[in-house]
Order: structure tokens, then sequence, then C-alpha cells
């Protein structure tokens, strides 16, 4: 059985770490560098860096902020915003990402992820996918979720998969920054359907929650943000929990 990887998320707004509830009321959280340093100190599994308002306000990631983060920290590195050719991801990769997410690129153009999976291998590719449930239907949303699409949370997770995505990481807009657990219902659907690793992200509140998106909802991660940056979970406890708990996870 694979490891199961807790991944603390910096979600990026003018160069300060911020967080909010359902993608909106965005509160300050602390400095990327100092928060990418102490996450890779303190035993987390790999770190995400989100510009949230990149593509919303049509530019790229900050580069020179992306090199400082991953400067101080020595584990994988994913970075999103803003992406939207293949000489954005060779930037992000030289600056010393190991990863780079697409959201609102991939489904304007998909044909980005057979590109990226191409020149850089499916490993570098990870698509998130932001979706919010209206009538038992999950939608996918554009933009840092200010957008909604016509498109379908499964049959879209699908096709970015046999496009050579190399994980999803899938984040519930009705569960972010809630704190009453993962989607993990749609989580289990989404692990079911693709042959590739399913990131969960919206929900995080206790530690309990993180050891049902790993069971109930058969994620290979779990991803949350507020929980650790304002220190109601500390990384180390959260792996023994989940160690107590029968569940493998890295030391």
């Amino acid at each position: 059985m694979l490891a199961k990887r807790i991944i603390p998320c910096l979600d990026i707004k003018n160069g300060t770490t911020v967080k909010g509830t359902n993608f909106v009321n965005l509160r300050e959280a602390g400095d990327p560098v100092e928060l990418g340093r102490a996450y890779s100190e303190q035993g987390a599994d790999e770190l995400v860096f989100l510009d949230i308002t990149a593509s919303h306000e049509g530019r790229k990631t900050f580069t020179d902020l992306v090199k400082r983060v991953a400067a101080n920290i020595s584990i994988p590195f994913t970075v999103g915003g803003g992406i939207n050719e293949l000489q954005d991801v060779d930037r992000l990769l030289n600056a010393g990402a190991d990863k780079v997410s697409i959201n609102s690129s991939a489904i304007r153009n998909p044909q980005l992820i057979n590109d990226i999976a191409k020149h850089f291998g499916s490993q570098v590719c990870v698509v998130a996918i932001d979706a919010k449930q209206e009538n038992n239907l999950w939608k996918c949303y554009l933009n840092g979720g200010r957008i909604e699409t016509d498109k379908e949370l499964i049959s879209w997770a699908k096709e970015a998969a046999d496009r050579g995505a190399g994980e999803i990481l899938f984040t519930s807009m009705n569960h972010d920054g809630v704190k009453n657990g993962y989607a993990n219902e749609t989580l289990a659907l989404l692990s079911e359907s693709l042959p590739i690793p399913i990131i969960a992200s919206g929900g995080a509140g206790k530690m309990e929650h993180f050891k049902d998106t790993f069971t109930q909802g058969k994620s290979d991660a779990a991803l949350a943000a507020s929980v650790f940056h304002f220190g109601e979970i500390k990384i180390s406890e959260l792996k023994e929990y989940l160690c107590a708990q029968g569940i493998v996870v890295r030391k």
C-alpha cells in the first residue's frame, strides 16, 4: 500500500498567503517563504503553491517568489496559477517547482495537458479541478471559482487523465474552509473511476477528517491550508494519529 501524503497548500494573493471560506472572505495567513520552510521541517510530504488570482488578473505566476520558496524547502513542490503554455511550465520548473498545477487553462485548452505530459512527463502535470455541487451535479469552475462552466467533474477528470494528467487535485467549493470534512463520497467515486492519484482538497477541520478521506474517500493525498497555517493541527501529530489508525504515512 502506498503511503498517504499530507500536503499543506499556500494560496497566494499579492505575495502573501491567504485563506478563505467557500473561495471568498480571504484573510492573511503569513509569509509563504516562512510557511513553506516550516512545513518542510515539520514533515509535510509535499507543498502546493497556488497564485490564486493570476488567471483572473490575466498574468503569470510570481517567479521570484517561487524561487524563494523552493530554496527553503526539501520536499516536492507543486506550483499553479496563470500557467497557459509550455514556456510557463519551463519557467516554473527552472525556478524550483517539481510539478505544475493547471486548472482554468486546462479547461479552456485541454490540449495543454497532452503537451505538458509529452514534453515534461505526466508526473509533472497536476490537473486541479474546482467544482461545486448543485442539484446533485458537480459543475467545474474557472478563475478561482468565479466562472461556472458546462464541464462535469467526473467526466472532465476522466478526460484529463486520458490526456496525460499525472494527478487530479479536486477541491470541493462547497466544503472549502468550512472544516466539516472532505467530499468523501465524490472522492471515492473519482478514485474508483480514474487510474491516477486523487488529492482531496476542501474541508479539513480536525484529524479525523484526514483519516476519513483516506479510508472512506480513498484519496491518495490530503491537502489542507487553514488548519496548518493557524496552528490548529500540527503535521507531526497528524501523522502520529494516522499511524495509530492504521493508515500508512511517511515518517
